[in-house]
């Protein structure tokens, strides 16, 4: 089980303080729960990719490879890689120049966003979003996979003689999650290479984020690459802790209620009853996202978002100390000790690489016979 944080990017005013962070402050300060995450144990640190005020991260590889050179172990990741208005060429050539620099330690996870405006500033029409990204994403399969491509589709020019450079770092492309929260052609596409699918349930109720989960293992099944539950599976989630839990409510409650997304809206009690979102003590927390296993199967990525809505970097750090020393140990015994010993973990580079020695052996083995 793997087990990270993943931020939005937002540059939010602080309702207790009236203080916003500047945009070169929120980039530095993005850095910094990177390098933290790692510090604490953590496994991923995963970011979105945004156009729009006041979100600020529109380059994510640019970010991820400076968080790269001062890190070692944490897998770099991105909470949505936008399939639909990025190139796929540009795709394939970036993210195998961070895999690179990163000595393997990237995947990504591909997504259409939820800014509708962003299709035009890109040149696409938003009423092609589900052709984009089934179109797209199987071009960036074949970049990443042959050497040569010749490619002709309806949403960009053809390619002939294609190489895109350099090639994935050895030969091995970088791991795939399809993320989605409503779209169940998503889930199939998933299902159908055998690639992840990660649900970010950060808004959502127990029995939708079920339904997408359960249609896409049993895709993965009838495509044969596995048993359902043997599918590759991720959460997203919301927490806010301290010692006390009605310390943590009292203190997470002015960002809650002026939160850009679902501010001025339901209650912080309702919310946390309708959806993920956990605010209370360690304990709590612990509590809570085991019980995710009852509703969805064992899993094998949970990403928390914690940095959003205006809190400071301050409060953020104190919340990742509490995280890596407190609750992550604990769930990873926990899971680990309910996961049966044919569900695989998260992919790897390292697990990826090995796999594609053992087919070629394999391969190398029936060739005579053939």
């Amino acid at each position: 089980m793997q087990f990270g944080v993943f931020t939005v990017g937002d540059v939010t005013e602080d309702p207790t303080t009236g203080t916003t962070v500047s945009e070169g402050e929120r980039i530095k300060a993005m850095v910094r729960i990177a390098l933290k995450a790692e510090e604490v144990g953590l496994d991923v640190f995963a970011q979105g990719e945004h156009h729009n005020p006041p979100f600020v991260p529109s380059s994510p590889t640019t970010q991820l490879a400076f968080i790269a050179a001062q890190t070692s172990k944490i897998i770099l990741s991105t909470s949505t890689t936008l399939i639909t208005t990025n190139d796929p060429v540009k795709i394939a050539e970036d993210y195998a120049m961070l895999q690179h620099l990163a000595d393997g330690r990237v995947d990504l996870m591909m997504g259409r966003g939820n800014t509708g405006p962003v299709y035009p500033w890109f040149g696409q029409d938003i009423r092609n979003g589900i052709q984009l990204a089934v179109e797209n994403y199987a071009l960036l399969r074949r970049l990443w996979r042959e050497d040569v491509v010749d490619w002709e589709g309806k949403f960009r020019t053809p390619l002939q003689g294609f190489t895109s450079t350099p090639r994935p770092l050895d030969d091995v492309p970088p791991f795939v999650w399809h993320g989605s929260i409503r779209s169940p052609e998503i889930a199939e596409q998933a299902a159908y290479y055998g690639d992840g699918f990660f649900h970010n349930n950060i808004f959502w109720p127990i029995t939708h984020t079920k339904r997408m989960i359960d249609l896409y293992r049993q895709r993965f099944e009838h495509y044969g690459h596995g048993a359902a539950d043997q599918a590759i599976v991720g959460l997203g989630g919301q927490i806010f802790m301290r010692k006390n839990s009605q310390d943590a409510v009292r203190e997470f409650r002015p960002y809650f209620d002026n939160a850009p997304v679902y501010g001025h809206g339901p209650s912080l009690e309702d919310f946390s009853r309708e959806t993920p979102l956990t605010v209370g003590s360690p304990q709590e927390v612990i509590e809570r996202t085991l019980s995710f296993r009852e509703h969805f199967g064992d899993y094998q990525r949970q990403l928390f978002l914690m940095d959003h809505a205006g809190l400071p970097l301050k409060t953020v750090l104190e919340q990742l100390d509490i995280l890596g020393e407190e609750v992550v140990p604990v769930l990873r015994k926990e899971f680990a000790a309910l996961k049966p010993a044919h569900v695989p973990d998260a992919p790897t580079h390292a697990s990826l690489k090995a796999a594609a020695q053992r087919a070629h052996d394999l391969e190398t083995i029936e060739e005579p016979s053939r």
